[in-house]
């Protein structure tokens, strides 16, 4: 029979190596009740404020591609991007306890964050000129590219025939409420262009880039965190999570879409249309991890997602003439 570990004991077992591996003498922890599975806590010691993350073991299925994403992780911080310095014992990341607990440390970042479609003009265009520096910095020779990203766009049947199942699932099941929306995604399937998303560049991205992962103070972006997901695939999909996550209310503001793209383009090149495209994308490729027969309606952050799912299904032929150039 599997022993049940609780997340004191977890914490425990973590700060008693944290102490032994680095000589600190911890005062308190805090918990950070954010993300899924995975345990965290902002650790005050006699050497500074840190932050501990545990890997549950129901997460931690690629351990090489976390530690590539660290490897970048601190190339990104050594070139000056705002994102936590991660701390290593003997050339070590991920480390281990004695009880096989894995887990990390990091410096602890100064700032706050900012609730869903709440930045302002300032500090989503310090985003958007920190996220092109980070695209920049990613795709600059350093790493080789991949024969393929890691979301292969489906095509429009397969697609249509997912939604078509998920609205009978979600019928037979009596969730008559889910109907709606499972019939707008069908909706925006039909419609959107697909050959477009063939025409997107590849490249490395942190493909986890909203409001829960981002740090400010005042007007500026203190840092970026959490680059498990950092994989090979469509950088455009950064900064439509970013502006959709960050400039998304009841509607976009499009002056925050718009400062965003901005900051963006001082560090990479924008074409027309460069945003109508990446949302479209965003879609394709989200939309059916958060609308589906097993929603949980008042889940958060997942509700969030599906009102953004939503809005982007609802609203894929005005985009461009909401955009406009950008």
């Amino acid at each position: 029979m599997e022993t049940m570990i609780s997340e004191e004991m977890i914490r425990d077992d973590l700060l008693k190596t944290f102490h032994r591996l680095f000589n600190v003498n911890v005062l308190e922890a805090t918990p950070i009740k954010r993300g899924w599975l995975n345990l965290k806590w902002i650790v005050t010691t006699d050497s500074g404020q840190f932050v501990l993350k545990q890997y549950n073991k129901r997460r931690l299925n690629n351990p090489e591609a976390l530690l590539f994403a660290f490897s970048q992780q601190i190339r990104l911080f050594a070139q000056g991007l705002a994102c936590p310095k991660l701390l290593s014992h003997n050339e070590r990341i991920l480390l281990e306890t004695d009880n096989g607990e894995r887990f990390m440390v990091m410096e602890y970042c100064q700032g706050n964050l900012i609730p869903p479609g709440k930045t302002n003009v300032h500090q989503i265009y310090d985003l958007g000129r920190a996220t092109g520096k980070m695209h920049r910095l990613l795709n600059d020779g350093t790493i080789s590219i991949k024969k393929s990203p890691q979301f292969i766009p489906p095509s429009r049947e397969e697609r249509l025939a997912h939604w078509n199942s998920v609205w009978k699932q979600a019928k037979e099941a009596g969730k008559t409420q889910l109907l709606d929306d499972i019939e707008t995604q069908h909706r925006a399937t039909e419609e959107i262009n697909i050959e477009i998303l063939e025409l997107l560049q590849l490249g490395w991205a942190h493909r986890d880039l909203w409001v829960d992962n981002l740090l400010f103070h005042e007007n500026r972006l203190t840092a970026i965190l959490d680059f498990d997901r950092l994989r090979y695939d469509y950088p455009q999909l950064d900064v439509a999570r970013a502006i959709i996550s960050c400039a998304l209310d009841d509607n976009l503001d499009v002056s925050l879409a718009s400062a965003f793209i901005e900051g963006y383009s001082e560090e990479r090149t924008v074409v027309k249309g460069y945003l109508t495209i990446s949302l479209r994308l965003l879609w394709y490729m989200e939309s059916t991890w958060w609308i589906h027969a097993n929603m949980v309606q008042h889940s958060v952050p997942p509700v969030r997602f599906a009102k953004e799912m939503r809005w982007l299904a609802e609203n894929q032929n005005k985009l461009p003439a909401l955009l406009g150039n950008i």
